[in-house]
């Protein structure tokens, strides 16, 4: 009897509510500005939280990641931080309507100035799911939703990068899923940070086309090694998960 008033007070007009399918978890999005795809369910089945861990993951859009982490993994604490305030707020609202205040917070600020928001080192893991593409190439507008999730406008990869950095514990895990054509810079720039890569895995559409996301594990301070995992395949034809990836989907 409690989740209708929840969600009549708590979505505001052009938004819906989208089950997770995990716990009972649900998510406010807003189809107008973007909702969380496949990509961010990858990052979160990728991403390994010890018990107790503090966690945050930078550019958290809708907050999908830190809410499904919260049900995936035994971690302590889970924060979201987003620049744009309206999506910020929405986040805001899907943990309030989850009842999940007490494990994850969303918050409203630019990463470039997390470190001094949050301290230095006071994470365990760091999570991004960042902009892909950089302001090259065509007329783009710095106020829409859409381009500011998925361009540099206001934070680059080497913002990302040296953000996770700052807000690592010595040890510290960062998490980030990407497009593979940057995979030169990621690598340099992780390295140049003292974010040593130590696993990777490319993800493909189909298993006859290229890959078009990877996923990449980094700690900072670690020894210099890195494991190439297997290839994760999402369609087995076309519109017809793998079975690993329904697997994630159905938890």
């Amino acid at each position: 009897m409690e989740k209708t008033p929840k969600k009549n007070s708590l979505l505001l007009p052009g938004e819906r509510l989208d089950d997770l399918q995990r716990e009972g978890l649900q998510i406010i999005q807003n189809p107008s500005w973007f909702c969380f795809g496949m990509d961010a369910v990858l990052l979160t089945a990728f991403t390994r939280v010890e018990e107790g861990a503090r966690c945050i993951d930078l550019c958290t859009g809708n907050g999908v990641i830190p809410i499904l982490l919260s049900a995936r993994t035994k971690g302590a604490r889970f924060d979201g931080l987003e620049l744009q305030e309206d999506i910020a707020d929405m986040a805001a609202r899907s943990v309030r309507y989850n009842g999940i205040e007490d494990r994850v917070v969303i918050r409203q600020g630019d990463i470039r100035e997390a470190v001094s928001r949050y301290g230095a080192a006071g994470f365990e893991v760091v999570t991004c799911n960042p902009p892909y593409l950089t302001e090259d190439g065509g007329l783009i507008n710095p106020t829409d939703h859409k381009a500011i999730a998925r361009h540099e406008i206001h934070c680059t990869l080497a913002d990302v990068i040296g953000t996770a950095k700052g807000l690592l514990v010595s040890g510290g895990h960062f998490y980030m899923v990407h497009r593979p054509f940057r995979l030169a810079e990621i690598l340099h720039r992780m390295v140049e940070e003292g974010l040593e890569p130590k696993r990777m895995r490319m993800v493909y559409p189909h298993a006859n086309r290229p890959p078009n996301m990877v996923l990449i594990e980094g700690v900072r301070g670690g020894k210099s090694g890195m494991v190439c995992e297997e290839p994760l395949v999402i369609y087995e034809r076309e519109g017809v998960y793998t079975d690993e990836v329904r697997a994630l989907y159905e938890g």
